[in-house]
């Protein structure tokens, strides 16, 4: 047994059950008793406890995540290190990966696809705005929770940018399928990895597949380093040819030709958005960049050498205008007297010697700016609100932007201008039913809202027409949410199929037509001339399973009159339609055996056993093979009858 299970650890978290076994790692369900809420508790193994590497790892991932505060990043709220044990304590997520989504799913439709990179990409722009890159983003690191939204986990072998203790065998960690052809060959990363990263996963949501797969993880590598991958609509046609841009320009192998940022991405995705049929061409990369050693070098010796020329077109020049510097000096000095003089003055008023001490700009995204603005923490600075605006991310009264960035050394008293948020933009939805589909899709987009179509049918509203919207009207949602339309297809001609009626009682088909089958019956027609037992139907105007219109009549023969005394009921028992093989049906009434066939079920698909009786009420009871299948109470002087008790779904081939 595992022996964390009911202990409680540092006197607050009691462990509840093991949810997730990872690499270096266990992840226990917990009850924090102080807040009182539901925790996840990941715990180093024991095995690991003497190895450096995996407590550095450990401690690293504790240490990137704490400085993470943003809502698709999964919380920590506490963690523990000690000889006898390291723990994290973090956000409990109610959810499954974003992995076992995609293998549910096979293909995600773009717009869900594209709903999930986004918060992925403003995750990951936080992370690396903090100076932190994950280095192994996979979809078995994405969770996904019922509502559509995506916590990023698992900061195991994620790096501070600007550390510098990183080894070799760092850099190239992360899971084959995913990495980068920097990562695979283990070159430096940066931020731009993670950006390669989202690429892979995007591709597999639009595609149902890994760009790259192979026989061994070292193959993948490779083909990651050397091979170019069958573009997304190759496999799949309906994916916008935008979308397939982003998604090609997000896996460039060369890093300079990549998105250089997450935000960067995102307005791509944006203009995608609101334009899905968009075309980004990007011609521009093949233009000399940085990355470039033999081009760039190029482009800077031509710069040095057209600054050489005009350097000695300016020698020339000045040996030619020689003769008017006797004429120029008398002006020159007395131009360097008065300098002279300003500059005194201005030294005396400003005292420039002065030495004022640096100070290292602290971080104020996140933080609330009206604590900021009275915080002694930030009295070496002056805080200036440069702007407000909506943002999606920060509440109101937020900081989400400033600079000079934090980490930056500047002077005591230095300006920090910063960005405030006015909270989400909100939208209040507008009454859309009966407006053309189109039209209401335009306007959504205007909104800066996802939309997703369904189509129901309406007897009421035309088809092409929005029929409602889900949230609905009067409801108010913030930018980038999704709004389900369902769009009418018109009125729907609902069939149904004909029940067989041969052998029954003319009550009870009237009222298995009723109940059962949305029919009526029809017109009825006597054969005195008839074998059968009086009462029954002989003949029925439709054939049993035919498609008839809901609502229809159906026209009957019954046979003459019976006149004996016994009142015979028939049901029709259904029977289990995927079972080809031959079984035994029997009824009992009141525990006395009445009635015994052979069938086959998927051929028969009904059994329709016969009671006779002089009046009252009976049970009865119908077996499957000598195993119980459906109870009923018959009524001879009704002559109907009242299910009891069905196991029918129980019985399967």
């Amino acid at each position: 047994m595992d022996k964390y299970l009911g202990k409680k650890l540092d006197g607050r978290y009691e462990i509840m059950e093991l949810i997730g076994i990872g690499g270096m790692a266990n992840v226990y369900k917990a009850y924090d008793i102080i807040e009182d809420r539901i925790v996840a508790v990941k715990i180093l193994r024991e095995e690991y406890m003497e190895n450096d590497d995996f407590r550095r790892r450990f401690k690293n991932e504790s240490k990137a995540m704490a400085v993470l505060n943003h809502p698709n990043v999964m919380r920590v709220y506490d963690v523990s290190f000690s000889d006898k044990m390291q723990s994290i304590v973090m956000e409990f997520i109610d959810g499954i990966t974003l992995k076992e989504y995609i293998e549910q799913q096979g293909v995600l439709k773009w717009k869900e696809a594209v709903h999930f990179t986004v918060q992925i990409l403003r995750a990951l722009q936080h992370a690396h705005d903090k100076g932190i890159v994950h280095r192994d983003i996979k979809p078995q690191n994405i969770m996904l929770l019922s509502d559509g939204t995506i916590k990023i986990t698992d900061f195991g072998i994620a790096r501070f940018a600007r550390s510098e203790t990183h080894t070799i065998t760092d850099k190239a960690i992360g899971s084959v399928h995913y990495i980068s052809p920097e990562q695979a060959s283990g070159d430096t990363i940066d931020a731009r990895t993670d950006i390669y990263s989202v690429g892979v996963m995007l591709y597999e949501m639009l595609t149902g597949r890994v760009p790259f797969e192979a026989d061994s993880p070292v193959s993948v590598a490779l083909k990651q380093i050397q091979s170019t991958a069958p573009t997304p609509r190759s496999i799949n046609p309906s994916i916008p040819e935008g979308l397939e841009e982003i998604t090609m320009h997000a896996m460039e192998k060369d890093v300079n030709k990549r998105y250089q940022s997450a935000a960067q991405m995102l307005r791509d995705i944006d203009e995608f958005k609101r334009n899905p049929s968009i075309l980004f061409e990007y011609k521009y990369l093949n233009a000399p960049h940085a990355g470039d050693d033999r081009k760039y070098s190029e482009a800077i010796q031509s710069a040095r050498s057209s600054k050489g020329k005009k350097k000695k077109a300016k020698e020339k020049e000045k040996v030619k205008r020689a003769p008017i510097i006797p004429v120029l000096a008398g002006v020159t000095a007395a131009f360097v007297i008065v300098t002279a003089a300003f500059i005194g003055w201005m030294i005396y008023l400003n005292n420039p010697f002065v030495k004022v001490d640096d100070a290292i700009v602290p971080t104020l995204v996140g933080e609330k700016y009206d604590n900021v603005k009275i915080s002694p923490k930030y009295s070496d600075f002056t805080i200036q609100v440069e702007d407000t605006g909506f943002s999606d991310e920060y509440a109101k009264g937020i900081i989400y932007e400033q600079s000079p960035k934090e980490g930056t050394t500047v002077k005591v008293d230095s300006i920090i201008k910063v960005k405030v948020s006015t909270g989400q933009q909100t939208v209040t939805l507008p009454d859309f039913s009966g407006q053309d589909a189109a039209q209401v899709f335009a306007r959504l987009d205007e909104y800066g809202l996802v939309y997703e179509e369904t189509s129901i049918f309406d007897d009421g509203i035309p088809s092409g027409c929005v029929v409602k919207t889900n949230p609905g009207e009067g409801a108010q949602v913030t930018a980038g949410s999704l709004i389900t339309v369902y769009v009418s297809m018109g009125k729907e001609e609902k069939l149904v199929t004909v029940p067989d009626l041969i052998g029954i009682k003319l009550d009870d088909a009237k009222k298995l037509l009723g109940d059962n089958y949305k029919l009526k019956l029809g017109k009825i027609t006597y054969d005195n001339d008839s074998d059968e037992p009086a009462g029954v139907i002989i003949e029925q105007s439709f054939a049993p399973d035919s498609q008839v219109s809901q609502g229809s009549a159906i026209d009957v023969v019954v046979s003459g009159e019976d006149d004996d005394n016994m009142i015979k009921l028939t049901l029709m028992i259904p029977l289990p339609r995927e079972i080809g093989r031959q079984v035994e049906m029997s009824a009992t009434l009141d525990g006395v055996e009445v009635q015994k066939d052979t069938l086959v079920p998927a051929e028969a698909k009904t059994w329709k056993p016969v009671f006779e009786g002089e009046g009252g009420k009976a049970d009865v009871a119908i077996f499957f093979d000598g195993e119980l299948y459906q109870t009923y109470e018959l009524d001879f002087d009704r002559k109907g009858h009242t299910p009891i008790g069905d196991y029918s779904s129980e019985f399967t081939e």
